[in-house]
């Protein structure tokens, strides 16, 4: 009975969190005098996304967006990789004290490193820039954890096996640990990937120009102009348009996704 209720509380939990993406996916392709009736009917339309492509530089901002999320996963897959082997496998004095003091990042919000970073990147010259937007992302305690709990699961006998054929350390994690550990990279990407995509109060603050708005920016500026008109059909459909990537890659990804959070013990 319980797992009745459980299962039945569980759908409709669901059905309320889909109630905002299936609007703004009905919206977004209704014609503009039936976007906000009542009354059911087939008549579609693309006109909305063709008018809202035409009328802001989203291919700039779609470039931006794609410079800033791959900039910055390219640099964590370094650092993430290199902190999370040595946190895993590496002997040193006081790890445990280090890693602890490592986690306590994630306690902390990035809201309250807006100013100080703000201010080390105005000192750097570094403000509207897309390395500016990508700066504080470069490394990752999530991501540090995520690994390190994927890298303590692989056998520690393929270490010595390695070695003892003459491989270093960098051999070690670059020809066993990285490739054995592809799921955590998959689910770690597309945390990384929707995070920087979604992100939006860091890159308001610090971007002035279209030459380096990302999408949700441009987004919020695109929607403002459309404001005191209550389009919501131009709205929603710049929204489908700054949001579809996400949801293909997480369609395709998301029995990685999961199965790493599992096996990672983040349930």
């Amino acid at each position: 009975m319980m797992k009745k209720i459980s299962f039945g509380f569980m759908y409709i939990l669901a059905a309320v969190w889909l109630v905002p993406l299936v609007w703004t996916v009905w919206t977004s392709f209704r014609p503009k005098r039936l976007a906000l009736s009542s009354t059911l009917s087939f008549d579609f339309t693309l006109t909305h996304f063709t008018h809202v492509w035409s009328s802001a530089p989203f291919n700039t901002y779609y470039i931006n967006t794609l410079i800033i999320v791959t900039g910055i996963f390219a640099i964590q897959f370094l650092t993430v990789s290199l902190a999370a082997f040595a946190f895993a496998r590496v002997e040193f004095w006081g790890k445990s004290v280090v890693f602890v003091l490592f986690l306590a990042q994630i306690m902390i919000p990035a809201d309250i490193l807006i100013f100080p970073n703000y201010t080390i990147l105005r000192d750097l010259s570094l403000l509207d820039t897309k390395l500016g937007i990508m700066i504080p992302y470069f490394a990752s305690a999530f991501g540090v954890f995520l690994l390190r709990q994927m890298f303590k699961t692989i056998p520690f006998e393929l270490d010595e096996a390695a070695r003892i054929e003459g491989c270093n350390l960098w051999q070690v994690l670059w020809r066993i640990y990285i490739p054995l550990s592809g799921p955590a990279f998959v689910s770690f990407g597309l945390v990384s990937v929707s995070y920087h995509w979604n992100n939006f109060l860091w890159p308001l603050i610090i971007t002035n120009s279209v030459e380096n708005r990302p999408l949700t920016v441009g987004l919020a500026i695109f929607a403002q102009s459309f404001e005191t008109g209550a389009q919501w059909s131009e709205v929603t459909a710049a929204t489908m348009i700054v949001i579809l990537p996400l949801l293909l890659g997480f369609m395709l990804f998301q029995r990685q996704f999961m199965n790493s959070f599992i096996h990672s013990g983040i349930k």
